[in-house]
């Protein structure tokens, strides 16, 4: 009498690979963290209608062109000296407010290093003005 031999068809047990790749899933979606854009850290006045009347020598209006050009009560600056002119108009002056307005095609890039370079200048009161 010959013994039949049976073969078991070789392969890779696929009963828990469901399981594997839940747990793998959950693993990295816990483990995995996301950036998220800061903008600009400004903080906003609460909403009303309240208007201050501000004395004219305690504004300092800073306007940005379309091109990005920036000027400084009337003087054109350049973007990497605006930290350097407002940091001497902030020490002549403790209650100057920067007035920002820009132009409605100016580069937000452009708008954000002007900002920067007021923070820089440890600018604490800046007001955006409406570019209508």
């Amino acid at each position: 009498m010959t013994k039949k031999r049976r073969f078991k068809a070789e392969g890779i047990p696929t009963s828990s690979m469901a399981d594997i790749a839940f747990l793998l899933l959950v693993f990295f979606l816990v483990t995995t963290t996301i950036d998220t854009d800061k903008g600009l850290g400004i903080v906003l006045p609460p909403p009303g209608d309240m208007e201050i009347e501000i004395r004219k020598e305690n504004i300092l209006n800073c306007l940005i062109n379309s091109q990005g050009k920036v000027l400084l009560d009337e003087e054109p600056t350049s973007i990497d000296q605006i930290h350097r002119v407002v940091s001497q108009k902030l020490r002549a002056n403790d209650k100057l407010i920067v007035s920002v307005k820009a132009h409605p095609k100016t580069a937000y890039n452009d708008y954000v290093k002007v900002i920067d370079q007021l923070k820089r200048a440890d600018a604490k009161r800046i007001s955006i003005a409406n570019s209508n």
